[in-house]
Order: C-alpha cells, then sequence, then structure tokens
C-alpha cells in the first residue's frame, strides 16, 4: 500500500515536471525552433487541426521559420491563424512557402518572459506540492485505520518527502536553463 502511494505520487509528480517543461517551449526565445507554433491550430475544412498536421515546419535560419503546407488552399487560413496567435508574429508568404521571421527580443521583453516562466515555474511548484499532500493525506488515512504502524508512516513520510524534493529541484533546474536562454542576446 505504501509503495502504491510512492509510485502514484512519483507518476504525478513527473507528469507535472513534463507538463512545465512542455509550456515551456511554447515560450520563445531569439532563436527559431518549430516547437514554437506546435501550439497553433488551422481551420481545416472545418475542423481545427493542429498546424503540424497541415503543413511542414521547418527552421530556415536562426531567427525565420518557415511552413510549407500540404495543399495551396491552405496558405491564408495557416498564414491567418500564425497572425492570430499570442506570439505577436508576422509571417510573409512568397507563393506556398510562408516564412516567419522572429523579431529580436527586446530587453523589456525578456525580462516579461521571465517573469512569466517563474510564475509557470511556481505553479508546477504548487502542484507538486498538492500530490505530496494527497499522498500524505493517504498515509494519515492508513495510520488511522491501523493499516500501518507509526514507524512505516513516518518513514513513508520522508519518502514522499524526497520525492517531492526531488521534483521541485528538477523544476528549479529546467527554469535555470530556461531564464540563461532568454537572457542570451
Amino acid at each position: 500500500m505504501i509503495d502504491d502511494i510512492k509510485k502514484d505520487a512519483t507518476g504525478r509528480m513527473q507528469k507535472s515536471v513534463a507538463s512545465f517543461s512542455q509550456e515551456l517551449t511554447k515560450v520563445r526565445t531569439g532563436r527559431a525552433h518549430t516547437s514554437l507554433l506546435d501550439h497553433i491550430t488551422v481551420e481545416y475544412y472545418g475542423n481545427p487541426v493542429p498546424l503540424k498536421q497541415v503543413a511542414n515546419v521547418n527552421v530556415e535560419d536562426s531567427r525565420t521559420l518557415s511552413v510549407v503546407p500540404w495543399e495551396k488552399d491552405m496558405v491564408q487560413p495557416i498564414e491567418k491563424a500564425i497572425m492570430g496567435s499570442d506570439l505577436g508574429l508576422n509571417p510573409a508568404t512568397a507563393g506556398t512557402v510562408i516564412r516567419v521571421p522572429l523579431p529580436p527580443l527586446t530587453e523589456e521583453r525578456r525580462k516579461d518572459m521571465i517573469r512569466l516562466v517563474r510564475q509557470q515555474a511556481e505553479g508546477a511548484r504548487v502542484a507538486i506540492r498538492n500530490i505530496r499532500r494527497d499522498g500524505l493525506g493517504d498515509l494519515k488515512d492508513l495510520l488511522k485505520e491501523k493499516m500501518i504502524g507509526e514507524d512505516d508512516e513516518h518513514r513513508a513520510h520522508d519518502e514522499v518527502q524526497t520525492i517531492t524534493d526531488k521534483n521541485v529541484a528538477d523544476i528549479d533546474k529546467i527554469l535555470a536553463e530556461k531564464e540563461s536562454e532568454l537572457m542570451e542576446i
């Protein structure tokens, strides 16, 4: 039972770390990378579809992405979806190729992005602490029902705390990497 609680907490905490890491791919740095456009959806025959299912996204150079739709009819909807996204990008169409230049980040914009990234990190830490709280609550319930002894509960409490500390440290490491990436010019 204790192992199940620890395994559940570990799995959920790792998912929180992975989710945080995935969220950070949407925060753009000065460099172009294809995951920047992953969350954009395009209307395709009346249905919202992820961009990468209707076009090929490539890095042309360090500050430019190229989007090549698989159908000529999709150039306009893709261009409109990129413009309408929260990224503040202005695509330029050349025939069937859509080029998306990434403007250089200003110092103020970099600081705003770091503030945003720190908020996301704190949200991930809170999620991990909530998972810890759930696990510790389950342990206390087992203790009340006399299914485990106090020593086992105490030992498991320390192990859950160790798992929590490791995952919070992972988030802090990911955050530090993203902050240094954002401050690069």
